[in-house]
């Protein structure tokens, strides 16, 4: 009678054996390994185990030299030559080399899993998967590669690992001879051609190629998702999927291109990427002779012949060509963004806007153009950039046969002609005709600026703005003319610029005919018509009729001036003070008169000259009725009227009627002069300034006196001239009454009342009225005397006093007094000699209230009181208070 099992009643042929199942029962291991200490229940089990501490390889394959530990191991080896398969499946028909991949597949059918995990209480049809499984918990990898330490949970992964070094693939493909490392890798593979789907769904019927992709398929049913990310959390249905997830946070690129190097994350990506070297595109459409580089690209195609549609949306009924659209068309039901950008956090909807955004971070371009150096972050882009080469624009309206570029812009232009403008803001209710204008009408609200210049900083709202903005920096005009050279950074500008050729003018104004070369033009003329004002500052309220003006006029509130002059390095508050600017160095002149030589820098100039001509006066003044070439001219007359002076100086409260007045007001502050002369390098706070000094160059008197036949250097100066024939006095001062027929002198006189000494000297505490006074003072530090008598070589510090010095040599007494006939080789001698006869003494001292005739006097009688004594004696150590006193020491 055979010994029978207890517990399973299965018979043995002898207690022994019955001893050792009995083991599989209670799990007994009485054997272990001295090495490892893993246990095992049978001897023989650990026998063979050691084999593998000491590579005891005793089997040798007589074809290929491999050795085995194990006979059965070679005799299962010796197969894969002879290609001997004698265990079949009686279900499925399908054969196997040797009896335990034919128990393990038995599994598939029974779909017995016989060994659990007892951590997760997973279960496993062979033991050795449960064995693998194991070691997730452990984390342990005993199989490490011997080229780069790499080490794995499996004998097979290490496997699969070192052909990635060895490049072997010794498994080939008779229909198309594609090679692969594994034979199951090529068993795969042909499934594509036969197109045969063995694994079948029993929830949805859906069949598939391999048993790994029926597996994860049924998870989508049972929402299971096993494998976790341990850094984000993130689940995922398939190991694969989160291995691939991993490298985003690890950031590795294990597949490298053999032709650029580039590297890449995924087998997929460096594949697609091989095509755009070989151009490689085996797949054909039968229908129009397309070429594919891809099966399932083939696939997909074939769909827009048969207008197939097989995947439906369960919510709102829309169908789709592609799972891949089905699936990213559901988030939008369920707002799901699962993509997440790692540097900035920003989610998405679908990877490639994912991989799109990660670019804008990368700055990678990997799309270029090969017409032209520019590239792009994506295909489409440079699909539509060639466009800009071929011109070819295949989006046609059916109303108005008007063609476009882009298909999206097609679908805006319609919209011209019904009206529709389908989307709302839910702020202020605005309707707009296009997604991208509301987005950006949306910022306004919320003051979102998400494109920043790297170079510069600055924000914008808009990314049309932002990339006109790049070419500031770089330069760059891609569109060019045909015609002349002249190219712009936006085609939309070479566009407008090809009809001042043609002349064509296709906006015309419905009030006064009046056409444009653009719409934009057209609209601003419009308001001209209307008086619309619709743009405000929210600082000082002013309206303006331009988005351009307001912009503009915010920078004199914030300072800002983002444009500098490449030149002079100058910063200006707008795009069209630069261009101007630039033609100061260049000396460009583009706007000429018909009439006579004149250019100028700017058109406007042009315009207010040809009125010089015409002598058209368009801009009155409703009080005196005095009439002006240019609104700027009447606009400063009228502050005569209401003497208004609205522009006032930050530093000394000084207000003015004009901003350049303002601007050159500011300048005796800085002590700017911006303006150099390019023969003697003098510099000038004024331009007026620097074009009168530039005629002592070149004696050039343009401006001649009627009345004396005299000539003169500046305009200016003819008018104050033809003051003192006239004696008009225009200026008056309102405290002592005092004219005055030059404004300059003016000024300088208010300054003996308000007793302002606004130029400062930097080595000592002096301060002077005028910074005239101040150079000569300068002069006194570094005894420059720049002015030389050419008769007795005396030095001088300033130009009057080497004037006043001549007339010792001449005897020369211009100034002659009207009473008494005594000559004076000075203006200030003669006057000081008339208020003797005046008994006029107008400087009062502060301390004692002495009135003096001259401040010279007044000077040294000071001294008396400070008991100062300026004047040393270089013989010896004796000063005095006046210089007379020293003479005659």
């Amino acid at each position: 009678m055979k010994p029978v099992c207890n517990v399973c009643n299965k018979a043995f042929s002898n207690q022994s054996n019955l001893n050792r199942h009995l083991r599989s029962h209670t799990n007994e291991k009485p054997f272990s390994c001295d090495i490892c200490n893993k246990t095992f229940s049978r001897r023989p089990q650990l026998v063979i185990h050691l084999r593998r501490h000491i590579n005891d390889k005793r089997y040798e394959c007589d074809i290929c030299h491999k050795t085995f530990i194990l006979r059965s191991n070679l005799i299962g080896h010796s197969r894969t030559h002879t290609k001997e398969k004698p265990f079949m499946c009686d279900a499925c028909n399908e054969s196997f080399s040797d009896y335990s991949n034919l128990k393990r597949h038995l599994r598939t059918h029974t779909d017995e899993k016989p060994h659990s995990c007892d951590i997760c209480s997973k279960t496993f049809s062979a033991r050795y998967n449960l064995t693998v499984h194991l070691r997730t918990h452990t984390d342990e990898k005993p199989f490490i590669c011997n080229i780069c330490s790499k080490t794995f949970t499996n004998v097979s992964s290490l496997k699969r690992h070192l052909q990635t070094h060895t490049d072997e693939k010794s498994y080939s493909c008779d229909i198309c001879n594609k090679i692969f490392s594994y034979e199951s890798s090529l068993k795969r593979h042909l499934r594509t051609h036969t197109n045969e789907k063995p694994y079948s769904c029993d929830i949805c019927t859906k069949t598939f190629s391999s048993q790994y992709n029926l597996t994860a398929h049924l998870r989508t049913h049972s929402n299971e998702k096993p494998y976790e990310c341990d850094i984000c959390n993130k689940a995922f249905l398939r190991c694969y999927d989160l291995t691939r997830h991993l490298r985003m946070h690890t950031n590795e690129k294990p597949f490298i291109c053999n032709v650029c190097n580039k590297a890449f994350s995924r087998q997929s990506t460096l594949k697609r990427h091989l095509w755009m070297h070989t151009k490689e595109k085996l797949h054909s459409c039968d229908i129009c002779s397309k070429t594919f580089s891809h099966q399932s690209s083939l696939k997909r195609h074939l769909r827009t012949h048969t207008n197939e549609k097989p995947h439906s949306c369960e919510i709102c009924q829309k169908s789709f060509a592609y799972h891949s659209s089905l699936t990213k068309h559901l988030r939008t039901h369920m707002k799901e963004k699962p993509y997440t950008c790692d540097i900035c956090q920003k989610p998405f909807t679908y990877r490639c806007l994912l991989v799109i955004h990660l670019r804008t971070h990368t700055k990678e371009k990997p799309y270029a153009c090969d017409i032209c150096p520019k590239s792009y972050s994506r295909s489409d882009e440079l699909t539509i950039h060639l466009r800009t080469h071929t011109k070819e624009k295949p989006y046609t309206c059916n109303v108005c046969q008007k063609s476009f570029t882009y298909r999206s812009n097609l679908t805006k232009h319609l919209r011209t002609h019904t009206n529709e403008k389908p989307y709302t803001c839910d702020i202020c209710q605005k309707p707009f005709s296009n997604r991208s204008s509301l987005t950006y009408h949306l910022r306004t609200h919320t003051k979102e600026k998400p494109f920043t210049c790297d170079i510069c900083q600055k924000t914008f709202s808009m990314r049309s703005r932002f990339t006109r903005h790049l070419l500031t920096h770089t330069k760059e005009k891609p569109y060019a003319c045909d015609i002349c050279p002249k190219s712009y950074s936006r085609s939309f500008n070479l566009t407008v610029h090809l009809r001042t050729h043609t002349n064509e003018k296709p906006y015309t104004c419905d009030i006064c005919q009046k056409s444009y070369f653009d719409s934009s033009s057209f609209t601003k003329h419009l308001r001209t018509h209307t008086k619309e004002k619709q743009y405000a500052c929210d600082i000082c309220n002013k309206t303006f009729s331009q988005r351009t003006y307001l912009m503009r006029h915010l920078r004199i509130h914030t300072q800002e001036k983002p444009y500098i002059c490449d030149v002079c390095q100058k910063p200006l508050s707008d795009r069209f003070s630069l261009t101007l600017h630039l033609r100061l160095h260049t000396k460009e002149k583009p706007y000429a008169c018909d009439i006579c030589p004149k250019s100028y820098y700017r058109s406007f100039d042009l315009t207010v000259h040809l009125r010089t001509h015409t002598n058209e006066k368009p801009y009155t003044c409703d009080i005196c009725q005095k009439s002006y070439f240019n609104r700027s001219s009447l606009t400063k007359h009228l502050r005569t009227h209401t003497k208004e002076k609205q522009y006032a100086c930050d530093i000394c409260n000084k207000t003015f009627s004009e901003r350049t007045y303002l601007m050159r007001h500011l300048r005796i502050h800085t002590q700017e002069k911006p303006y150099t002369c390019e023969s003697c390098h003098k510099t000038f706070s004024q331009r007026r300034y620097l074009m009168a000094h530039l005629r002592s160059h070149t004696k050039e008197k343009p401006y001649a006196c009627d009345m004396y036949n005299k000539s003169f250097s500046g305009r200016h100066t003819l008018t104050i001239h033809l003051r003192t024939y006239k004696e008009e006095k225009p200026y008056t001062c309102d405290i002592c009454q005092k004219a005055f027929s030059w404004r300059s002198r003016f000024t300088r006189h208010l300054r003996t009342h308000t007793k302002e000494k606004p130029y400062a000297c930097d080595i000592c505490p002096k301060t002077y009225s005028q910074s005239s006074n101040l150079t000569i003072h300068l002069r006194t530090h570094t005894n420059e005397k720049p002015y030389t008598c050419d008769i007795c070589q005396k030095s001088f510090f300033n130009r009057s006093s080497l004037t006043k010095h001549l007339r010792i040599h001449t005897k020369e007494k211009q100034y002659a007094c009207d009473i008494c006939n005594k000559t004076f080789f000075q203006r200030t001698y003669l006057m000081r000699h008339l208020r003797i006869h005046t008994q006029e003494k107008p400087y009062t001292c502060d301390v004692c209230q002495k009135p003096l005739s001259d401040r010279s006097s007044l000077s040294s009688h000071l001294r008396l009181h400070t008991k100062e004594k300026p004047y040393a004696c270089d013989m010896c150590k004796n000063s005095y208070s006046q210089s007379s006193e020293l003479t005659r020491h």
